[in-house]
């Protein structure tokens, strides 16, 4: 009986329909391998376009390797898998896609001055000024020119530096109202301002008290525009210092400016010291300021307050102006010197940040 009645109860459970072929989780996938070979594939075919149209460019071969890489992509991910994981794989494709337009120029640059600036780059040029030598001579150096880099970037930093960081403090623990608002929004303006402008704006002053031209005055140009710099990422690194350690300081009974000294400065050094170097970065390759304000030098001038100066972007903008072959590998040598310059803040504001950031 028991038995009878155990094969006679239907399952009631619900079925699951069916999936259509191709559209389940578990569906048939490509190798991990596969955008390798999308990308050969592509590579070759837009090569072979390119050079079947006539066309040299490998930039346009590039550009043709990349949108076939898109469509394959597309087609192939639709065929073996189904249209959502296409979709997905297009929307990745795209990022690579993007990221390799972006990165190639700067590769392709980085390597045209390292391999162009490194046949010219030893000690005699980093020790040896430009003194009487000729354009058209295989001499000289870029000794005078680092000098004055390192001079005015140093003044513009003494300056911008506390000032930055004291307008940042206001602006986040002090400013409210109209003047924090008007402090914000000039800040915005200078941030975007061209280099040329600051120069004419301390130009206008040297005409008008009849200044002479000096390092000093650069390094002022270059002040305006690093403050903003300063200001904006001070801002941002004391806006993440969260409020508890403010208010648990502040329940002690400790004022307000000793909590800003000795908790919230502190907290935020890391990210304080990486901006400045950043904003040093980004002062240390200006141009037209230098031209206006400096005039140049190929004298060793290691007084900022008196006499012309030169630096390394006029050294470049100078040797490549001459126009001779000897002075083309001079300007690729400063441009290299330069370059290693500004990387090596870069890195050392890499350090500082993971030196000073927080322990978990």
């Amino acid at each position: 009986m028991s038995n009878a009645t155990t094969t006679d109860v239907q399952d009631d459970r619900p079925r699951t329909a069916p999936k259509p072929p191709g559209t389940g989780l578990s569906s048939r996938s490509l190798p991990r391998w596969a955008p390798l070979g999308f990308a050969a594939v592509a590579l070759a075919l837009g090569i072979g376009t390119g050079l079947a149209a006539g066309w040299h460019s490998r930039t346009q071969w590039g550009l043709i390797a990349a949108l076939l890489f898109l469509v394959i992509s597309y087609v192939v991910t639709t065929a073996v898998e189904n249209r959502r994981q296409a979709k997905d794989r297009l929307a990745t494709s795209v990022v690579w896609v993007c990221f390799l337009v972006a990165v190639v120029p700067l590769a392709s640059l980085l390597w045209t001055t390292v391999s162009r600036g490194a046949a010219r780059l030893d000690g005699y040029f980093l020790t040896h000024s430009m003194a009487g030598v000729l354009g058209s001579e295989d001499t000289g150096g870029v000794y005078h020119a680092l000098i004055g880099t390192l001079e005015q970037v140093g003044i513009a930093t003494v300056i911008s530096a506390p000032l930055g960081l004291l307008t940042a403090v206001y602006l986040v623990e002090y400013g409210k109202g109209a003047l924090a608002k008007a402090v914000t929004f000039f800040v915005d303006v200078m941030t975007g301002i061209p280099s040329i402008v600051a120069g004419l704006f301390i130009l206008s002053i040297m005409l008008m008290a009849k200044i002479e031209p000096s390092g000093l005055m650069g390094a002022l140009a270059l002040t305006i525009l690093m403050v903003p710099v300063v200001v904006r990422s001070t801002e941002e690194m004391l806006k993440l210092v969260p409020n508890e350690l403010r208010e648990a300081s502040l329940a002690l009974g400790i004022p307000k400016w000793r909590t800003i000294l000795k908790v919230v400065l502190p907290t935020a050094i890391g990210g304080i010291t990486t901006g400045v170097m950043l904003a040093i970065a980004r002062i240390a390759g200006e141009t037209a300021p230098i031209i206006l304000l400096v005039f140049g030098s190929q004298l060793i001038n290691t007084n900022p307050f008196e006499g012309a100066q030169s630096s390394l972007p006029f050294y470049i903008y100078e040797q490549y102006k001459v126009g001779e072959a000897a002075s083309y590998d001079r300007a690729w040598a400063a441009a290299l010197v330069l370059i290693a310059f500004v990387m090596i803040l870069n890195l050392a504001a890499r350090g500082i940040a993971r030196w000073k950031a927080p322990r978990r």
